[in-house]
């Protein structure tokens, strides 16, 4: 069964409203895993502000 233009349209918009959040959360593990690992207390900090630019960059190539 297709989809109707409607229900294409909110897919889009819920992926494009838990892009930032979810490639922020990601960074955040990685940093907080590699802290963990590494016996360090600054990764995640670093992590975190790649995975945030991550998600604003994907969120910029998706609306232009």
């Amino acid at each position: 069964m297709a989809l109707k233009d409607d229900e294409k349209s909110i897919g889009k918009y819920l992926e494009l409203a838990l892009l930032l959040p979810v490639s922020t959360m990601v960074g955040l593990g990685i940093g907080y895993g590699l802290d963990h690992l590494l016996g360090t207390h600054f990764l995640y900090l670093i992590f975190l502000l790649l995975g945030s630019a991550a998600g604003i960059i994907q969120l910029i190539r998706e609306l232009s």
